[in-house]
């Protein structure tokens, strides 16, 4: 006989991991944390193995509860998917989409494959700038919805969706770190100014001491990510997007000063978005997925 899970279940696994507490997941859930535990041991018996386990005063998610939590989100998704394409199987209109390019290749693709699916008489014109330029476009009215590395400016109807670390990313073939000096400055790959990055990277370097020239500008992040492959310095990047061939630098081995994280923002052109272009808008958080915390507060519940 087929296992076959049931999305309530799931939806109370997924909920309790991304809130970090099945608590306050029964809260959102509107369930009691009983029910919620009920749900939790209903999974593991039917997929015979643990799906968490003690550490510390919470719990975290074992090898069978990553795995499961993988399908259970594609599950879900594919059900949120088929149940908003029947309410707005009639939507239509166009929205205009702008992001950074290190959104363009994973979150823009399925964001636009979704929508796609769901509401096929909407059409999207979508568009991949630099930030200040997205910054610019939505501040004229030229764009509907942008996603924005934030940039200390206040934009009307923006909202905080979260941050990324910046990292130092070096090529992956790199056996050893070269210390920078006086006599051999850290190269450094980088957007053409301004840059916020950039920024961030030479402000670090300055506060460390550490010398550093540009050893490339670029216009695209596609000539950062080739020129950095190639070996013609570091650059400082978030983790989104990062080609396969290139790696992250760790901090204690380089000598390399530490980064901060950068805000992330969606911001809308009008107060009230049409039904279309909240739909864009949900889906659009749904997809950037921010990595969650593995271990989850679960004391209120079993």
């Amino acid at each position: 006989m087929k296992l076959t899970f049931d999305l309530d279940v799931l939806r109370s696994f997924v909920t309790g991991v991304e809130l970090g507490s099945f608590a306050k997941a029964a809260d959102r859930l509107g369930r009691s944390t009983s029910a919620v535990s009920a749900q939790l041991k209903k999974l593991e018996d039917q997929v015979s193995m643990p799906i968490l386990r003690k550490a510390g005063r919470g719990l975290e998610l074992t090898p069978a509860g990553e795995t499961l939590l993988a399908y259970a989100r594609r599950l879900l998704e594919l059900n949120d998917e088929a149940a908003t394409a029947m309410r707005g199987v009639d939507l239509e209109g166009w929205i205009r989409l702008g992001m950074p390019e290190d959104f363009g290749e994973r979150v823009l693709t399925e964001v636009l494959g979704r929508f796609a699916r769901a509401h096929p008489k909407v059409r999207i014109e979508a568009k991949v700038a630099r930030n200040a330029s997205l910054l610019e476009q939505i501040a004229a009215g030229s764009l509907d919805l942008v996603l924005t590395w934030d940039a200390g400016v206040a934009i009307p109807h923006a909202q905080a969706v979260g941050s990324l670390p910046m990292r130092w990313i070096g090529a992956s073939a790199t056996d050893a770190f070269p210390m920078p000096s006086a006599e051999h400055p850290l190269p450094l790959v980088a957007f053409e100014a301004p840059c916020l990055m950039r920024s961030a990277a030479t402000a670090a370097l300055d506060r460390a001491g550490i010398p550093w020239r540009i050893s490339f500008a670029s216009t695209s992040l596609s000539g950062i990510w080739a020129a950095v492959a190639a070996g013609l310095g570091v650059t400082v990047r978030t983790e989104i997007g990062l080609p396969a061939n290139l790696s992250v630098l760790d901090d204690a081995t380089t000598g390399l000063p530490p980064l901060p994280a950068l805000g992330l923002s969606i911001s809308q052109g009008e107060a009230e978005l049409d039904d279309a272009a909240q739909r864009l808008r949900e889906i659009i958080l749904e997809s950037l997925a921010l990595p969650q915390r593995r271990r989850i507060g679960l004391e209120s519940v079993r």
